[in-house]
C-alpha cells in the first residue's frame, strides 16, 4: 500500500494576534507599571511567615533540637522530610530549562523563566533544614572541606556530605543558568524603564547588552554550556539525596530502586508546583496568550507519566520486600500499609498514584480548575511519601524495645510553614522586578521570527510551514 502524507499546522505556541512589540509590552509592563495593592498585601503575608521562620530557627538554636518531636529511634523527623520535599520541588525548573532546551522543545519558552525561579527559591528553602538539623549549628562549617581549629576533616564516605556538594552545585548552576537567560530581557527593561535608578540597576545586570550579533552568539554558547552542565544535575542531585536513605541498612531504605524512584518523584512534584503557581500568575497578570492551556496539557502528561513511574516503584518495593525473604523488610512494608501510619501511606497512594491517572482524559488535562486541584493534591501526596519513608522505617527498627511513635511539635510545624514565607517572599520579588516570561525566547518561536517563511513582499508562505511539519500517516 502506497504511503500517503498529510500536512499538519505548526503548533501555535502564542495565542492571539501578537507582534513582537505586543509580547514585549505584555511581559515588561508587569514590571514597569505601578505596584498593585494586592502585591503589597501578598508580600506582607509572605514576609510575616518569613519572620516566623527566623523566629523558629532562633528558638531552635537557643533551646536545641529537643524542641522538635525527635525521639529514640526517630532521629530524623520533619526537617529531613521537608528537605527532601523542597529539593524535589526544585527539579522541574532545571528539567524544563535544560533538558527540554537540549531536545528543542519550543513549548518550554513560556514557562522556563517561571520554573527556573521556582527552582532557586525551593533549593534555598531546602538548604535550611540540613543546616539547622545538625544540632550544633555554630560548627556547621565542619561539613565543608576546609581545615579548622581541631584539624578535623569531613567524612567523604558520608552521603550527608555528598548532599552539601550536590545541592550547592545544583543551586549555583541553576542560578547562573537563570541569570544568563535573563540578560536580554534585563536589557529590555533597562531601555523601557523611565527612572534613572532603575536604568542603572537593570543596566548593571544587563552586562552591557546591545543585542548585537556578537552578543547573541556569546549568549547562545553560554546558554548551551550551562544547559549541558545542568542536565546531569537533574539526575544526580536527587539520586544523591536518595543515598541518604539507600546506603543505610534500615529496613525500607536499603534498596537500589531509590535513585530512579526519587528522581521521578522529584520531577512529578516539581511540575505540579509549577502548575500551581503558573495558573494563579497567568490569571492575575493576564498572560494566558503565552502560558496557554496547551502548556498545561503537556505538563499534565508529564505528571501522569512520572506519577505512573512512582506508582510502579511503590509496587516494586512491596514485591521485593516479599521476594527477598528478609523478615525485617516484609514487616516494615506490611506496617506501612496496615500499622500506625497506614493513614499516611494510603493518603500517599491516593494522591500520587490514583489522582494523576485522571489525566488519561484529554478533557480533564485541559480543565484549568481541575489541573489546579490535582497539582495541589500531588504535592500533598509527595510530602506524605517522604513522611512515610522517613518515619515508618525509623519508628520500628530492629529492636522492638526501642520502638516509639513520632509526633511533630508546634516548632516543627511552624518552621515548615515559615519556609513558605521564604519561598513566596522571593517569588513575589521575582514577579515584581524581573520578567516572569522569557521575552526573547518566546519571540524566537513565533512565526514572525522565521524569515525563511516569508516571500519577497513579507507575506507568510503556508506551504513552507506545512512542509516542515509533514508527518507520515
Amino acid at each position: 500500500m502506497a504511503s500517503s502524507y498529510q500536512y499538519v499546522p505548526e503548533p501555535v505556541l502564542v495565542k492571539g494576534n501578537h507582534s513582537f512589540g505586543s509580547i514585549t509590552s505584555m511581559v515588561a509592563d508587569i514590571n514597569l507599571r505601578p505596584t498593585p495593592t494586592a502585591w503589597y498585601l501578598a508580600f506582607g503575608a509572605a514576609l510575616s511567615l518569613l519572620l516566623l521562620l527566623f523566629s523558629m530557627i532562633a528558638y531552635l538554636i537557643w533551646e536545641g533540637t529537643g524542641v522538635w518531636g525527635l525521639n529514640n529511634p526517630v532521629g530524623w523527623g520533619w526537617a529531613i522530610i521537608n528537605f527532601v520535599w523542597w529539593v524535589g520541588i526544585g527539579h522541574a525548573g532545571t528539567l524544563i530549562s535544560a533538558i527540554l532546551f537540549l531536545f528543542r522543545q519550543d513549548w518550554r519558552t513560556a514557562i522556563n523563566r517561571f520554573a527556573e525561579a521556582m527552582t532557586i527559591f525551593a533549593v534555598m528553602c531546602a538548604g535550611i533544614f540540613p543546616a539547622i538539623h545538625v544540632g550544633r549549628i555554630w560548627v556547621i562549617y565542619w561539613v565543608f572541606p576546609i581545615p579548622n581549629q581541631m584539624y578535623m576533616w569531613p567524612n567523604f564516605n558520608s552521603p550527608l556530605l555528598w548532599d552539601v556538594f550536590a545541592v550547592s552545585t545544583y543551586f549555583t548552576v541553576s542560578l547562573l543558568f537563570w541569570f544568563v537567560g535573563l540578560v536580554p530581557d534585563l536589557a529590555t527593561l533597562r531601555d523601557r524603564i523611565k527612572g534613572r535608578l532603575g536604568k542603572k540597576i537593570y543596566g548593571f545586570f544587563a552586562l552591557g547588552w546591545t543585542g548585537s550579533t556578537k552578543n547573541w552568539v556569546n549568549y547562545e554558547k553560554a546558554y548551551m554550556i550551562l544547559a549541558g552542565l545542568s542536565t546531569p544535575l537533574v539526575l544526580s542531585v536527587h539520586t544523591i539525596v536518595s543515598f541518604d536513605f539507600a546506603v543505610s541498612l534500615i529496613p525500607g531504605w536499603h534498596t537500589t530502586i531509590f535513585p530512579p524512584y526519587f528522581v521521578a518523584g522529584a520531577v512529578f512534584s516539581g511540575f505540579a508546583m509549577v502548575e500551581t503557581l503558573m495558573i494563579v500568575a497567568r490569571k492575575i497578570y493576564k498572560t494566558k496568550d503565552i502560558m496557554t492551556d496547551d502548556h498545561l496539557e503537556k505538563m499534565n502528561i508529564i505528571i501522569m507519566v512520572t506519577g505512573s513511574m512512582v506508582g510502579f516503584a511503590y509496587i516494586m518495593e512491596f514485591f521485593m520486600a516479599w521476594y527477598s525473604g528478609v523478615e525485617y523488610e516484609k514487616f516494615i512494608f506490611l506496617q506501612r500499609a496496615t500499622g500506625t501510619y497506614a493513614w499516611a501511606y494510603w493518603t500517599m497512594m491516593f494522591c500520587n498514584v490514583v489522582s494523576p491517572q485522571v489525566y488519561w482524559s484529554k478533557k480533564l488535562r485541559r480543565n484549568v480548575g481541575f489541573t489546579f486541584f490535582i497539582s495541589i493534591v500531588v504535592n500533598i501526596g509527595m510530602w506524605f511519601e517522604r513522611f512515610v519513608i522517613t518515619v515508618t522505617s525509623l519508628s520500628q527498627d530492629f529492636l522492638p524495645s526501642s520502638w516509639d511513635i513520632y509526633t511533630p511539635t508546634w516548632v516543627d510545624i511552624l518552621t515548615y510553614v515559615g519556609t513558605f514565607g521564604l519561598f513566596f517572599t522571593m517569588f513575589l520579588l521575582f514577579l515584581r522586578f524581573l520578567p516572569m516570561i522569557a521575552i526573547a525566547e518566546v519571540k524566537s518561536v513565533m512565526p514572525q521570527a522565521k524569515l525563511d517563511y516569508y516571500d519577497d513582499k513579507g507575506v507568510l508562505i503556508p506551504e513552507k510551514v506545512a512542509k516542515e511539519t509533514e508527518v507520515l500517516v
